[in-house]
């Protein structure tokens, strides 16, 4: 310590200088601090020129606003001056007139920002262009895949998309799901035309989709195995359940068939459908009640021989397939179980459900279910519905009154179980004979409320594909009767023309020559006779 206080007073000089070097680096640091402060207010900051005195960077502020009070000077402050960071240095008394005061660092350049380019006038018609929108998204088309899961995903929420377990059962919407699918498929079928293309695509895809569920509807059923070393023993193995697979693959062929019979009928027919502006004034209408549907029309002397007998095929190929649809449907329908809801809303007897001059007729003798149905009036579908209903309400109760074991049942037993059974077998005769005239009518009540209370999924695929494709051919059907329809007013047409034809041109022959034609009549039947009298008369001889 004493030998650093003996170096500090041989050398005063160096040591001071030293000391205001470190003074004036901190005083200088905090000038800068203090403008680099006020310039990040503005919103600039620039850097300082370095010092000729010092080696550092220091870094210098931009031209204070007029607002900001100036930087204060800086002088050398004097030897051995103890000073504060707000005070300025005065020159020592102790320097005389050899005393040089200490240069105050040069100010800090003012930084001048460069001119602001203004862009040139625009005219006034000149119009902004508007930014390029951005393109819109491209939404990805939907696979095969993906349409699958949504369509199961729906069926397994019962249609019901909000998912609060209101949706109906998984049976009755699988059977929703095939009769909406043959609805946007097929529509109404205004003409006799073949399926468009992507539409018969759509259909043999996505019904193969919905009856795919068939496949996993099995049974256990007992088989043979045969072990190695030659013993043989039962076992259980799954199989399809044999109505599915029985039925499944007929109403398959019968969607076939009728596809191939709309698919014969793309190329050109003597028969054909008139557009809305053709024959206004002869415009032909319908005589039953679906006036929308178009009218064919035909040559004038009716279809040819060739086309009016290949067009009969189509029909026989067609009634084929509607009476097959019809028994599956049929049989499906009478396995399935009579809801508790219908029967309780059932009357006392079928006496009250049938009317008693329907149940007079059908308890008579000599039983005539033709004549009973020609003596109803069944103009409307309403009244063939209403008929049907009624039939089959009676016959559920007459079933269930034989099948009860309790005689005493509140049905009543007015009548002995041999009657009820021919009453059961007359009005079933007469429901099938109504069903087979009218196939197109709407379902029953029975048949409705079967297929919303049913819970089998196999019944429920079974009956509405079978229903659907009854349907179909039953239009077809009605289209093709149309057109034959067509052809016998067209024929009967021609032949009324060739008849009137062959009327006026016997009255145009000339009078004189059919009075000779009738003199000449005369006198060979009068020759003819006298000959039969001379013959008469010698064979009396």
């Amino acid at each position: 310590m004493v030998r650093a206080m003996e170096e500090g007073a041989e050398d005063p000089e160096s040591s001071r200088s030293s000391k205001l070097g470190r003074f004036r680096g901190m005083l200088e640091s905090g000038a800068s601090k203090f403008r680099r402060s006020l310039n990040e207010n503005n919103g600039t900051i620039s850097v300082l020129p370095p010092d000729d005195d010092d080696n550092n960077k220091i870094p210098a502020a931009s031209a204070p606003l007029p607002e900001d009070p100036p930087a204060p000077a800086q002088v050398r402050p004097k030897l051995g001056g103890l000073l504060s960071r707000t005070e300025n240095v005065k020159p020592s008394r102790g320097s005389g007139a050899d005393a040089t005061p200490a240069s105050a660092p040069p100010a800090a350049p003012a930084v001048i920002p460069p001119p602001a380019v203004t862009p040139p006038p625009t005219p006034a018609s000149a119009k902004v262009a508007a930014p390029p929108s951005p393109p819109p998204p491209v939404r990805k088309k939907p696979t095969d895949m993906d349409m699958m899961k949504e369509k199961f995903a729906k069926l397994l929420l019962g249609e019901d998309m909000s998912g609060r377990g209101k949706g109906v059962s998984s049976a009755l919407a699988l059977s929703n799901a095939i009769t909406n699918l043959a609805a946007s498929a097929y529509g109404e079928m205004k003409k006799l035309e073949p399926m468009a293309p992507d539409t018969k695509v759509k259909w043999k895809k996505e019904i193969d989709w919905l009856l795919s569920v068939t496949d996993s509807i099995v049974e256990f059923v007992a088989v043979k195995q045969k072990n190695k070393d030659g013993t043989t023993f039962d076992v259980m193995a799954t199989r399809q359940r044999n109505d599915l697979q029985a039925n499944i693959p007929a109403l398959r062929k019968l969607d076939t068939m009728l596809l191939d019979c709309l698919d014969n009928f793309k190329e050109p027919h003597e028969f054909y459908y008139g557009s809305k502006d053709d024959d206004k004034g002869e415009k032909v209408q319908r005589s039953d009640d679906k006036w929308w549907i178009p009218v064919p029309k035909v040559p004038p002397n009716g279809l040819s021989d060739a086309n009016r007998k290949w067009l009969q095929y189509q029909k026989d190929s067609v009634n084929q397939v509607l009476k097959a649809a019809m028994a599956i449907n049929a049989q499906v329908l009478t396995e399935m179980e009579i809801p508790d809801a219908y029967i309780d809303a059932l009357p006392k007897n079928g006496r009250v459900s049938l009317g008693d001059s329907i149940y007079k007729m059908i308890q008579e003798d000599f039983f005539d279910p033709d004549n009973l149905l020609s003596s109803l009036d069944l103009t409307s579908e309403h009244k063939i519905v209403e008929l049907k209903n009624k039939i089959e309400a009676s016959v559920v109760i007459w079933k269930r009154k034989m099948n009860a074991k309790d005689n005493k049942a509140p049905w009543g037993s007015a009548v002995s179980v041999e009657k009820r059974e021919l009453l059961e077998d007359r009005a079933e005769t007469v429901l099938l004979i109504l069903k087979h005239r009218f196939p197109g009518t709407p379902q029953s009540d029975l048949d409705i409320s079967k297929i919303e209370s049913n819970r089998d999924v196999g019944y429920a695929i079974l009956e509405s594909y079978s229903r659907i494709l009854e349907t179909l051919a039953f239009t077809v059907l009605s289209r093709i009767e149309d057109v034959m329809s067509a052809d016998a007013q067209a024929k009967g047409s021609a032949n009324i023309e060739k008849t009137k034809s062959i009327k006026e041109d016997m009255e145009s022959v000339p009078k004189t020559l059919v009075d000779g034609a009738e003199t000449n009549t005369e006198q060979q039947g009068e020759a003819d006779g006298k000959k039969a009298n001379d013959e008469n008369a010698e064979a009396k001889k």
